[in-house]
């Protein structure tokens, strides 16, 4: 609103566009500089003046201005909010649905590949950054008025099954499958790249136990479906826990008898290309090696079902935006993916997107399903409960929600430790850091959440926020969480343009961090009803942006620690 409010004048005086305006404004770097700035260079072509001489030009013209004033610094005009004036505006705006859902999507249809986890492998906590980072995605779409769709892309297809299969008939009687089948899986499976590493014919055993698989082998295909299954079990467990839900659960071979005619296209439109006995698609015309399609022995790679995803998902699931959570180590394969879709004629490919994102390191550690160097994603979400309950029942020894606060700090640590990184980078997680009350953490916000809630269990009734008194909010520390907690639509809005999570991440802590400075200072209850209410109004919207920020990012917010 500050910005609009600026950008609305400043458009008059320059004869130029608000938003043209708007995008120039800047925060300035020290809050003694002012609320907002706008830099006069670009203008000074167009003008024909130095910037210096534009600045002074637009203070002259704001000395009238009832809301706020403006000093000329240099080639920049700075402006100082009239705080009193137009904090009971802001309080007002808090209170739109524009705020609380700012309609930038305009109801686009945007399908989210998200979490992805492969059949037969345990839920380890590898997969946890693509099922948190579309998650959030999900909601910031769904929060800026776009029509998000959930689709979980099941690893159920592919190579890997064959060799599964083929260990399960060389050694399952060696495992218990019975008392705990996805870790037996594992087992198996490590066992025959080790075993492979000494027989080669054994890889050979693999492709043609998939090769049965695709051609409908009545044995392949019983192995196959109960792989799926028992996995399924698994996968939902931790889902409900992580607080994830799906609009569809399709694995890759729901796409099987799409890929033909994907073949048939591709073949038809002369792209195909015959390379060692191998179907490809040449893409020297985006300097990109060559797109496999179809193997040397027949079967389909995982392009073949991704082009045939994405044609499906356009056409079927009528998505305008296809977005693919998955990690960076994938970022050829999507070029080679959306290249073929747009040499095929396809013009929504431009719609394709990658939401790359980098290794998750358990204390510095890379996991490896072949190698068997698995954690366990329960494994390490009971560690940090249990962590969390031993903090809290330090405090609380009789605490009447222990464990439901305790499951709510803990997989919430979890989760928020890995949003608030730019999603590119590695993350290496460290339960000591993610877990604690203090710095930039989960436990951190919602403890200020959960502050927040008893003050105002404490505190009278709110008056109509319209009649306040607002001086008592809008000394230094007030007036400075007041402007962060006005930007929250904007944050929202750039955070799912960007798709970046830890950008609404970040936010959330800077208005944590900001609160805490004002309660520190500030006595919210204080004994002034008017000096009381006001601030008890300022805490109530904290809490509020808080709450609904944390939901975004999956994240619970208990009322009380």
């Amino acid at each position: 609103m500050l910005a609009q409010m600026i950008s609305e004048e400043l458009a008059r005086i320059l004869s130029l566009k608000e938003d043209e305006v708007e995008r120039l404004l800047e925060i300035p770097p020290q809050e003694t500089l002012g609320d907002l700035a706008f830099p006069c260079f670009t203008l000074a072509k167009t003008k024909r003046k130095a910037p210096p001489f534009i600045a002074a030009e637009l203070e002259a013209a704001f000395l009238e201005h009832k809301e706020v004033t403006a000093k000329a610094t240099g080639g920049y005009v700075n402006f100082f909010f009239h705080r009193e004036t137009v904090a009971g505006q802001l309080f007002q705006e808090m209170k739109s649905n524009q705020y609380w859902q700012p309609n930038s999507g305009d109801g686009k249809r945007v399908v989210i590949d998200m979490s992805s986890p492969n059949i037969a492998k345990p839920f380890g906590i590898g997969h946890l950054r693509s099922t948190i980072i579309g998650h959030a995605l999900y909601h910031l779409l769904k929060k800026t008025g776009y029509d998000p769709i959930r689709v979980n892309h099941l690893g159920d297809w592919g190579t890997q099954f064959g060799k599964q299969i083929a260990a399960y008939q060389r050694w399952g009687g060696d495992v218990d499958l019975k008392q705990n089948p996805i870790a037996s899986f594992l087992e198996l499976y490590v066992r025959f790249h080790e075993e492979a590493e000494k027989d080669e014919s054994l890889e050979d055993e693999g492709r043609e136990w998939f090769k049965k698989l695709e051609e409908g082998d009545e044995e392949a295909d019983r192995l196959w479906t109960y792989f799926v299954k028992e996995s399924l079990n698994e996968f939902d467990r931790m889902y409900n826990r992580l607080g994830v839900e799906f609009d569809y659960v399709l694995g890759e071979s729901f796409y099987n008898d799409q890929m033909a005619p994907v073949v048939k296209e591709l073949q038809e439109k002369g792209l195909l290309t015959c390379s060692e006995g191998a179907l490809v698609v040449p893409l020297e015309d985006a300097d990109l090696p060559p797109c496999l399609i179809v193997k040397s022995d027949g079967t389909s790679i995982y392009a073949t079902r991704d082009l045939a995803t994405a044609i499906y998902r356009h056409h079927v699931q009528k998505g305008e935006k296809l977005l693919y959570v998955v990690g960076g180590e994938q970022t050829l394969h999507f070029k080679q993916v959306f290249h073929v879709l747009k040499k095929m004629g396809y013009k929504w490919a431009d719609q394709c997107e990658h939401i790359s994102f980098g290794l998750l390191r358990l204390d510095g550690k890379k996991m490896s399903t072949r190698r068997g160097r698995v954690v366990m994603l329960e494994d390490v979400l009971n560690d940090v409960v249990a962590h969390a309950k031993a903090k809290i029942k330090e405090k609380h020894p009789n605490h009447p929600h222990l464990h439901e606060v305790a499951e709510a700090v803990g997989v919430g640590a979890v989760i928020f430790g890995d949003l608030k990184q730019d999603r590119r980078l590695d993350v290496n997680f460290r339960l000591e850091d993610a877990l604690s009350f203090e710095g930039e953490t989960g436990p951190y916000v919602q403890y200020t959440y959960a502050r927040i809630q008893s003050i105002l269990r404490k505190g009278d009734k709110l008056n109509d926020s319209r009649h306040m008194d607002w001086q008592h909010v809008t000394n230094d520390e007030g007036w400075s969480l007041l402007k962060v907690l006005i930007q929250y639509p904007n944050v929202l809005t750039k955070a799912t343009e960007a798709r970046e999570p830890h950008q609404l991440a970040r936010y959330v802590l800077t208005v944590s961090k900001k609160f805490n400075q004002f309660y520190h200072k500030y006595v919210i209850l204080a004994d002034d009803e008017t000096v009381r209410q006001a601030r008890l109004i300022l805490a109530e919207r904290t809490g509020e942006v808080i709450a609904d920020a944390m939901a975004v990012l999956g994240v619970k917010t208990p009322e009380e620690l």
